[in-house]
C-alpha cells in the first residue's frame, strides 16, 4: 500500500514559518484540521493503513492569484496525520509544483505531505480554489457510486502525476468544479474537497458524509446505527 510515502522529487528548505505571516492562516487551517481529527477523518490508528498516518490539509497563500504551478500554498507536512494538535512546525509552505517534472519546491520546519502534487492540481484549476481537504472515510468512499461523486480511476495511485492529471481529467469531464468533491478509487478511503474557504471546503465534505450515512442507513433499512 506504501501509504504516506512520498512519489515526486522535491527541493525543501529547512526554517520556521513566520508568526506574523503565516499565524492566522496557520490557525484557521488548524481549526478545520481539529474537526476532521474528531471525526477521525484524519489521523494515524495501528489497524488502518498500515498503521501510517492519513489526511491532510491546505490553503492558498498570497500572491493572488498566482500563475499555474506557482500558487503558493500552506499545507501539513509528511506524516503528520497522527498529530493530536498540530501547530506552525506541522506546516510548511510549497512555492512551487511542475507535474510534467514531477517536482515540488518547499520550505518550512517539515518537509511537504505526500499529496502535495494533487493538491497543486487542484489549486491549477483556478484562483479561486483557496482550501483543500484530503480525509480518509470508509462511509463515504463506499458510497461514491451511489452518491455519483466524480472519482479517479481505479489503477491511479495517490501523490503521482498521474492522479494530478486525473485530477484535470474529471474538471473536464464531471461536475467536479459544482461538487467540489472527488473520490480517489484507487487510494482506500480517499476523499478530497475544495474550496473558496475552508469553511467551504468542509461543509461540502459534511453534507456529502451526511448523504452517505443516509445512503448507507436506507440500503441496511435503519435509520441508525444503535
Amino acid at each position: 500500500m506504501q501509504e504516506g510515502v512520498i512519489k515526486f522529487s522535491s527541493t525543501h528548505r529547512d526554517g520556521p514559518l513566520p508568526a506574523h505571516r503565516f499565524g492566522e492562516s496557520v490557525a484557521r487551517l488548524t481549526a478545520w484540521r481539529e474537526i476532521l481529527a474528531r471525526l477521525e477523518l484524519v489521523g494515524q490508528d495501528a489497524g488502518r493503513y498500515e498503521g501510517a498516518g492519513y489526511g491532510n490539509v491546505s490553503a492558498r497563500i498570497g500572491p493572488f492569484p498566482g500563475s499555474r504551478g506557482q500558487r503558493a500554498f500552506l499545507i501539513t507536512g509528511t506524516q503528520t496525520g497522527g498529530a493530536v494538535c498540530v501547530g506552525a512546525e506541522q506546516y510548511c509552505v510549497v512555492d512551487r509544483y511542475d507535474i510534467g517534472r514531477n517536482r515540488v519546491e518547499s520550505w518550512g520546519p517539515v518537509k511537504p505531505s505526500s499529496e502535495s502534487m494533487t493538491h497543486g492540481a487542484i489549486y491549477d484549476l483556478g484562483p479561486h480554489i483557496r482550501c483543500v481537504l484530503h480525509v480518509h472515510s470508509p462511509v463515504l468512499w463506499a458510497a461514491a457510486a451511489d452518491l455519483k461523486l466524480p472519482t479517479t480511476a481505479a489503477d491511479v495511485p495517490y501523490g503521482t502525476q498521474a492522479m494530478a492529471r486525473e485530477v484535470e481529467r474529471l474538471y473536464r469531464e464531471t461536475t467536479l468544479l459544482d461538487r467540489r468533491i472527488f473520490a480517489m478509487a484507487g487510494h482506500e478511503d480517499g476523499i478530497v474537497v475544495f474550496g473558496r474557504t475552508a469553511e467551504e471546503a468542509g461543509q461540502a465534505l459534511l453534507s456529502q458524509l451526511a448523504a452517505a450515512y443516509a445512503s448507507t442507513c436506507l440500503a441496511r433499512g435503519q435509520l441508525c446505527r444503535r
